[in-house]
């Protein structure tokens, strides 16, 4: 048997973020990524009664956001039941109520950020504990490193936000990062996509999970700093998020296209 023949590389498949042909198709493309996200995160445990909110920008409106309304379940979420929300918090297009706290925040990060096109905030449980103690990720694990010297904590707690002041206080503390942890309260990440917000999101989460974890059975090693910001150089954008999101969103896609219709 002879020696096989290397396939050219060019030749095998491999997924990239996707190019549109129209304000539409690329609108409900964002809309049926948030779908499945939220569903997602539902999945993972980082619902929280009617805490959490995902927002995504609109292609066309760009001070408008498709968002989860206030009060459905993560896990029943669809297409159908989205909303257009405005700058100023109001329901241009859909059925349900806004969660006006949760929007507060998106909108001014949005306004802050024309570079970010999602935001996700969840009351998830390691991001609350960590959140809880007021401190950064550290540098302890590769995957933490995408977070390193990228992510901010809001250090201060003043109850639901529900006024500008705060909300524009939170922008600025997330600045041009990718998260923020807000103390006493939770994560929220940003993304040039859905599908990269949630994977910051989902890995964050993990990586407050592995810190509280390694700290409570010992004292944790630290990468040192130019191996941790190389490491954050190779994982840390947007689109290695994308990437390493697609085998979550195509199990979800797969098991649930109900979501779609």
């Amino acid at each position: 048997m002879s020696e096989p023949t290397p396939i050219p590389p060019e030749q095998l498949h491999f997924a990239m973020p996707p190019t549109h042909q129209s304000v539409e198709e690329e609108r409900r493309h964002r809309k049926e990524r948030l779908v499945a996200a939220v569903r997602l995160l539902g999945r993972h445990g980082f619902d929280e009664g009617v805490s959490g909110h995902f927002t995504v920008r609109d292609p066309e409106l760009t001070d408008c956001y498709w968002a989860n309304p206030f009060g459905l379940a993560f896990a029943l979420l669809t297409v159908g039941d989205l909303i257009l929300v405005n700058g100023d918090g109001k329901v241009v297009e859909g059925h349900h109520h806004v969660n006006q706290a949760a929007f507060t925040i998106h909108a001014r990060i949005h306004r802050a950020r024309p570079d970010v096109v999602a935001a996700a905030h969840s009351h998830s449980p390691y991001g609350r504990a960590l959140s809880a103690l007021g401190e950064p990720l550290a540098p302890i694990t590769q995957d933490a490193c995408a977070f390193y010297e990228d992510h901010a904590v809001y250090n201060a707690y003043t109850g639901v936000v529900v006024d500008e002041e705060e909300a524009r206080r939170i922008a600025a503390a997330l600045g041009p990062h990718k998260a923020v942890i807000l103390r006493n309260h939770g994560l929220l990440t940003v993304g040039d996509s859905v599908d990269a917000a949630a994977w910051w999101l989902l890995t964050m989460e993990r990586c407050c999970q592995v810190q509280l974890t390694a700290g409570a059975a010992g004292k944790p090693v630290p990468i040192a700093h130019q191996d941790a910001v190389r490491t954050r150089e190779q994982l840390g954008s947007d689109l290695v998020a994308w990437i390493n999101y697609q085998s979550l969103y195509q199990q979800i896609a797969r098991r649930e296209p109900e979501m779609f219709g």
